[in-house]
């Protein structure tokens, strides 16, 4: 039947409108934002970004990379490969002193940086940042608490720690090393959620909080911790790169990583005693490593300073 009103037809245009103007589901909204900060970037930064997203998809998707091979598999034991070996289709990189395929170790090397960096960074934000956050906004006898750990965690070497939880557990290992360093990270994230929930419980949305009667908890949750949240997690990014230089500087040491799991440290100490026969080994894990850490840094400095472009635009 005909609608001489053309009721129906606004109805649809409505609705069709209305469609449009629909938010995005939140993953297209999340991949937007990316590719838009992605092409703000200059060009350096956009390579060093590149990096990253490369370094950790082969590090997560290490095992099912096809062609790569092994990283502990020893081929001169069953006569199928030499030991440094240079550059071939078999071996992309060639092999180490031990006729391991150095990209393998190479590629295996990223995903154990990886596993320790975010591993010792999740532990300081959930732990740290909570506690330092309910410390500066609860005060009284808990904050005094709270400091005080803070202050004799920082005051104790680190080393001295780290090696005391190695020798009285009686091993080593990816985990053990984790699980140390992430106690001792605390410290610090808590500090610093600590003072910046200090300001951020003088702020007039929390006084209208309090006015209207919000409990001390639900403030806490809504108010203090998404506002503290954001500057821990600018910090994270420096000691990301930090962090990957301390597992490489403790798998280099002996006292890290054990062999025979990929590392970056691990892998460039095997090839140092090696140096004067065939330096090649040594290079491809100290230009990943050197390359990360670069990396880590450009986009975090680049970050902060868009950042605060941005805040002072407001």
């Amino acid at each position: 039947m005909a609608d001489p009103t053309g009721l129906r037809s606004l109805q649809e245009d409505g609705q069709a409108s209305a469609l449009a103007r629909s938010p995005a589901p939140f993953r297209v909204r999340v991949g937007r934002s990316l590719w838009n900060a992605f092409r703000e970037m200059p060009w350096p930064t956009r390579a060093c970004a590149s990096w990253l997203v490369l370094i950790v998809t082969v590090a997560i998707f290490a095992d099912w990379i096809p062609g790569l091979q092994d990283p502990n598999y020893q081929g001169f034991l069953f006569g199928k490969s030499k030991t440094l070996d240079p550059p071939s289709m078999e071996h992309w990189l060639g092999t180490d002193n031990v006729s391991r395929d150095i990209l393998a170790r190479v590629v295996h090397g990223a995903r154990t940086s990886l596993i320790f960096a975010g591993g010792v960074l999740l532990c300081g934000l959930v732990f740290g940042g909570l506690l330092g956050s309910a410390a500066g906004f609860l005060r009284g006898r808990f904050e005094a608490v709270v400091m005080f750990y803070v202050d004799v965690s920082l005051a104790f070497p680190a080393l001295v720690f780290f090696l005391f939880a190695i020798t009285m557990l009686n091993t080593r290992g990816l985990g053990i090393m984790t699980v140390a360093v992430a106690l001792l990270i605390i410290a610090p994230y808590t500090r610093i959620a600590r003072a910046n929930s200090l300001s951020v419980s003088d702020r007039e949305f929390v006084t209208a909080a309090r006015a209207i009667g919000t409990s001390r908890p639900r403030i806490l949750v809504r108010e203090i911790i998404p506002n503290v949240y954001p500057t821990l997690v600018a910090y994270s990014l420096i000691v990301a790169a930090v962090l990957v230089i301390l597992e490489a500087t403790l798998s280099f040491l002996g006292i890290g990583v054990p062999i025979p799991r990929a590392s970056w440290g691990g892998d460039i100490n095997m090839a140092r005693r090696d140096i004067a026969i065939n330096v090649w080994p040594m290079i491809p894990p100290i230009l990943a490593l050197v390359a990360t850490i670069l990396s880590v840094n450009v986009v975090s400095d680049w970050l902060r300073s868009n950042a605060a472009s941005r805040s002072s635009a407001l």
